[in-house]
């Protein structure tokens, strides 16, 4: 069974709370609107932060905000910045694991083009993509002190 671990869950959810709540945000605040305890959003904006997916703020006003919207996070990279490369098997070239029986398997780096099928699949998909943004909707996530132009013709 493929599974992403709960970090990368916990990170997708992180990441649209911080997209929702608009400015900075801090991980007790975080944790409170998203009910992920607090250690686990602490760590989980550390892991993001270091990857360059949200950056941080430091003094009183401090905390953490998205460093693109959610319409430029594909899934991919939130899951390689939490778990590390889409490997499916040990076979792949960017797995960390040596396959043991690369040498006599008839199935050694056949799995290159599955495992690059899934990562292309991931990284066509964004986190707008998942809680249903719309591009207006997403641009407004990304400045919401923004308000959304209209023509004449909407507004009336």
């Amino acid at each position: 069974m493929l599974r992403l671990s709960k970090l990368t869950d916990y990170a997708v959810v992180v990441l649209v709370q911080l997209a929702r709540g608009g400015a900075v945000q801090t991980a007790p605040g975080i944790a409170c609107a998203t009910a992920v305890p607090e250690p686990t959003v602490a760590k989980v904006l550390k892991i993001l932060a270091a990857t360059g997916l949200v950056t941080s703020l430091r003094g009183a006003r401090g905390g953490y905000r998205l460093a693109r919207p959610l319409a430029a996070l594909p899934v991919a990279e939130v899951i390689a910045a939490v778990d590390g490369p889409i490997a499916l098997t040990a076979c792949v070239d960017v797995s960390p694991v040596a396959c043991e029986q690369q040498r006599s398997c008839p199935m050694s780096g056949r799995w290159l083009r599955v495992n690059e099928a899934i990562r292309e699949a991931l990284a066509g998909i964004t986190l707008a993509d998942m809680v249903g943004e719309t591009g207006a909707e997403a641009a407004r996530a990304a400045h919401p002190a923004r308000l959304p132009q209209m023509t004449i013709e909407e507004a009336l």
